[in-house]
């Protein structure tokens, strides 16, 4: 499995907003509220991955405390990689989604709904942006550390 490449999410959050921005010019008054629930959502989503990504890290490098030695299952690092891949594309995509919502309200953002709307959508933009950017921490965190004699033999 390769690293998620920037490229490719930069894509997925213009698409998706795009899209959105399109799907909101004729359905957008029928719409109700955005809900603020997906701010709490993304935001512990991303401190949970950043949390496993820094764990996991840590017991990879062998900086796990003597008790809890045990070696790293590679099973669990490649679902780790897999949960942090998956996270950053729908991240990206949510990204976009929200942003598709701040691109349509903001010419009429001095309306209470569209305001309201605006302020959901910018905070859960960042929200998502944080998803992403935990995502991106939990893939690095997987990678295999190379190994210190082959690093030797390369400088020589």
């Amino acid at each position: 499995m390769r690293a998620s490449r920037p490229a490719v999410l930069l894509a997925l959050v213009l698409v998706a907003a795009l899209a959105v921005w399109a799907l909101l010019e004729g359905l957008y008054s029928q719409l109700p509220p955005l809900p603020w629930t997906a701010v709490p959502t993304l935001l512990l989503l991303a401190l949970g991955e950043i949390v496993a990504g820094v764990h996991l890290r840590n017991k990879i490098h062998h900086k796990a405390a003597a008790e809890e030695a045990r070696p790293v299952d590679p099973l669990s690092v490649a679902n780790m990689a897999a949960l942090g891949k998956a996270s950053a594309h729908a991240a990206a995509a949510l990204t976009g989604v929200f942003l598709g919502f701040v691109l349509h309200v903001l010419p009429d953002i001095d309306l209470p709904t569209p305001r309201h709307d605006f302020i959901v959508s910018v905070a859960t933009t960042v929200s998502a942006l944080a998803l992403t950017g935990a995502a991106l921490f939990l893939e690095y965190c997987c990678r295999v550390p190379k190994d210190p004699e082959a690093e030797r033999n390369d400088r020589r």
